[in-house]
């Protein structure tokens, strides 16, 4: 598991796992190969976390359902097509209908950023396909932006606001 996406804490690069205990002997042997070090205080916090009891994780699973309901409502309300999004705090819309002539997904990012104050994350920063070695992936998607709504549900409405007023011109 990843504590980023169990607690809802982006930028944590911290996970745990749970075996039989006839395998964590080889895991730890394979682990201690694949990491240098974790701060002592994230693994505090992560065994903290972990020592919830179910209802905690039951509770954060319909908060951020709701709050994925709340964003994608609000980008759909705007006009930018939404993907199904299940098992992450992220919401893939395709940004194209809102793009200036010639506009790649990086700069639309970028000028939503500057000019609206929503940050966004343009997909083609996950391809792999300019990385040597990987010439044979896929290309990127060039039409995709990602936003985050594991945020306040205040953060959440505003940003859409601020999106539909920039993009739209409606509620200025």
């Amino acid at each position: 598991g990843s504590a980023g996406k169990s607690f809802s804490l982006t930028g944590w690069k911290v996970g745990y796992i749970t075996a039989p205990a006839h395998l964590m002997d080889v895991i730890a042997k394979a682990h201690q190969f694949l990491t240098f070090t974790t701060a002592p205080n994230l693994q505090k916090a992560v065994a903290f976390g972990l020592g919830k009891l179910d209802d905690y994780f039951a509770s954060l699973a319909s908060e951020l359902q709701a709050k994925r309901d709340l964003l994608s409502d609000g980008l759909r309300n705007i006009g930018f097509d939404i993907l199904p999004s299940e098992g992450t705090y992220f919401i893939a819309a395709d940004f194209r209908k809102f793009a200036k002539p010639g506009e790649d997904d990086l700069a639309f990012c970028k000028r939503i950023t500057v000019e609206a104050g929503v940050a966004a994350v343009p997909f083609s920063a996950f391809s792999m396909a300019t990385s040597p070695g990987f010439e044979n992936a896929p290309p990127p998607s060039d039409t995709l932006i990602r936003f985050c709504f594991c945020k306040r549900d205040e953060v959440l409405i505003d940003a859409a606001g601020r999106l539909r007023r920039h993009l739209t011109g409606v509620g200025e």
